[in-house]
């Protein structure tokens, strides 16, 4: 697969997840702008070492290589999607019913939620990551390539180049990338699936992916779909 690793990784949502996705970017020496839901000036990305500025949505969105999506799902509406046409975009947003309210369309277990969230970015190219590990655990347990106890970071995505790209961020940020399959195997990293929450090497964390079929959560989403789960996973 061609590594077409970007330079630039901007990141829409300042809560703990961007924030600790901001700091270990800048470790890594790509350069980063972030965007909260406010005036940029009151982020406060001064505290952040390296190369970490503030921005609106609309121009991270315009001016990253990469966008990582750490809002809230149920504001995915919000995206500025113009400026995300054509753009490599990481999915690390969850569903969580106390935040979202109760919302149909990201319940829905016929999909996974990051093929919601393409199909309304329309021809941005989105890649699903980082989001079955929580923030402290990004922020604790990265650690250099090689390292013995190194965890891992699913990756989802049907372009096998994008996918190679973003399993190059995941690296760099500290984890080993593990490729899950297509967009539509994200729903084995969502909320309630045994792949989440786990902090788990990589050889783990492809045993519990091989056994999603088996598993409660996989049971529930091939009933929602007709009894059956892809062969592709």
């Amino acid at each position: 697969m061609n590594d077409r690793r970007p330079a630039s990784l901007g990141i829409i949502g300042a809560g703990r997840v961007g924030m600790v996705l901001a700091r270990l970017a800048s470790s890594a020496g790509y350069r980063v702008r972030i965007a909260g839901s406010g005036d940029p000036s009151r982020l406060g990305v001064d505290a952040i070492a390296g190369s970490v500025s503030a921005a609106w949505a609309v121009d991270v969105a315009r001016e990253s290589d990469a966008v990582i999506l750490a809002i809230p799902l149920g504001r995915y509406r919000e995206l500025p999607v113009a400026h995300l046409q054509g753009r490599l975009v990481i999915d690390a947003m969850n569903h969580w019913w106390e935040l979202d309210g109760l919302r149909p369309d990201l319940a829905d277990l016929r999909t996974s939620t990051s093929e919601t969230v393409q199909r309304f970015l329309g021809s941005a190219r989105v890649v699903k990551a980082f989001n079955h590990m929580s923030a402290s655990e990004l922020e604790e347990q990265a650690r250099s390539a090689g390292a013995p106890d190194r965890k891992a970071i699913a990756v989802a995505g049907d372009d096998p180049a994008d996918v190679a790209a973003v399993a190059g961020i995941v690296d760099d940020l500290g984890f080993d990338p593990v490729v899950a399959g297509p967009l539509a195997a994200g729903v084995m990293l969502e909320p309630g699936s045994d792949v989440f929450g786990a902090a788990a090497s990589a050889q783990d964390l492809r045993e519990l992916l091989a056994g999603f079929a088996t598993s409660q959560r996989g049971i529930l989403v091939a009933r929602a779909r007709g009894g059956t789960l892809p062969s592709r996973w």
